[in-house]
């Protein structure tokens, strides 16, 4: 199910334009996905825990080339 699907529910359940939800979807999921720095943590009652954690360096292969690399758990840089 993508947001789009998700804020297409809500519209016809509420009655609502589809854009004015649209909009409201990706705010929320905009906010659940960017956590507090400090804290990591994101607790949605009735719903779930979403937290972040660090993991060990992996080893992996690159799909377009086949070439060995290392997997880590830090987030990659902006492009």
């Amino acid at each position: 199910m993508t947001k789009k699907d998700i804020a297409k529910s809500i519209s016809e359940q509420a009655v609502i334009p589809m854009a004015q939800v649209l909009s409201i979807v990706r705010s929320v999921f905009d906010g659940i996905s960017e956590p507090p720095v400090s804290d990591g943590r994101i607790e949605l009652r009735n719903f779930g825990v979403l937290e972040v954690r660090k993991r060990r360096a992996r080893k992996g292969l690159s799909p377009r080339t086949g070439e060995a690399v290392a997997v880590t758990s830090e987030p990659a840089a902006p492009s």
